[in-house]
């Protein structure tokens, strides 16, 4: 579950274009905190800290404690604008939330035993269909990841949904109750190998199914025949 990370700030008085662009000269971020029935805050936080936790994964599911002037205001980021050529955050966007608050996050989805998975030695590639599930639970219930084993995938073989096992409190926010996730791709070299293959099973079981079949009326056929009468 998502643990709290304490991220040093400072309140801002002043606010518009010129005093952010005055804040990022300095290396500084400004920022806002808004939600849970509250006025919105104002607020700037040195870019050095902030590029330490935005540039990872878990950054948008990850519980914030904001330290202003000592006083800690817990916060889920929500949206983050950067910069379209140097790709640094110019603002940052938190939402105050409270042990009551419903929050919907993006959960990125990772795949695990890749190296084990049957369809995947034999050739096959994974193709991902979704990095990541939105789910609908409280900040305090948010999983960092959702874990999925590969092993027992064969080639040509879907992942779904109901490979990943919900914590408590935790709901899929989608109507689909068991899309795909991702798939174990047969590669083109490997389709008629495999096309063939699954062509054949069903074949191989109907000439047994025909044996059988016919091992149970010969049985009869053998009891209907009349006894030899004794001399």
């Amino acid at each position: 579950m998502t643990q709290v990370t304490v991220l040093a700030a400072q309140a801002r008085e002043s606010v518009g274009k010129g005093t952010a662009r005055a804040l990022r000269r300095n290396e500084e971020v400004p920022a806002v905190i808004y939600g849970d029935k509250t006025a919105p805050m104002a607020i700037s936080m040195t870019l050095k800290l902030l590029l330490g936790y935005v540039n990872k994964a878990a950054f948008f599911t990850t519980l914030f404690d904001v330290d202003i002037d000592g006083k800690k205001h817990r916060v889920l980021p929500r949206d983050v604008q950067f910069h379209p050529v140097s790709d640094r955050p110019l603002h940052v966007d938190f939402l105050r939330v409270s042990p009551s608050t419903k929050v919907r996050v993006q959960v990125p989805v990772h795949f695990l035993n890749t190296e084990k998975c049957p369809g995947i030695k034999r050739g096959g590639t994974l193709n991902i269909v979704h990095h990541e599930i939105e789910v609908l639970c409280s900040p305090s219930q948010i999983p960092v990841k959702f874990d999925i084993n590969l092993e027992g995938y064969a080639i040509g073989t879907a992942v779904h949904l109901s490979a990943i096992e919900l914590p408590k409190g935790v709901t899929y926010t989608s109507k689909e109750t068991d899309y795909t996730i991702a798939a174990i791709a047969v590669p083109s070299a490997l389709r008629g190998a495999v096309e063939a293959e699954a062509a054949a099973t069903p074949a191989a079981a109907a000439p047994a199914a025909g044996k059988a079949a016919a091992g149970k009326a010969a049985a009869p056929a053998a009891a209907a025949k009349p006894a030899a009468k004794k001399k």
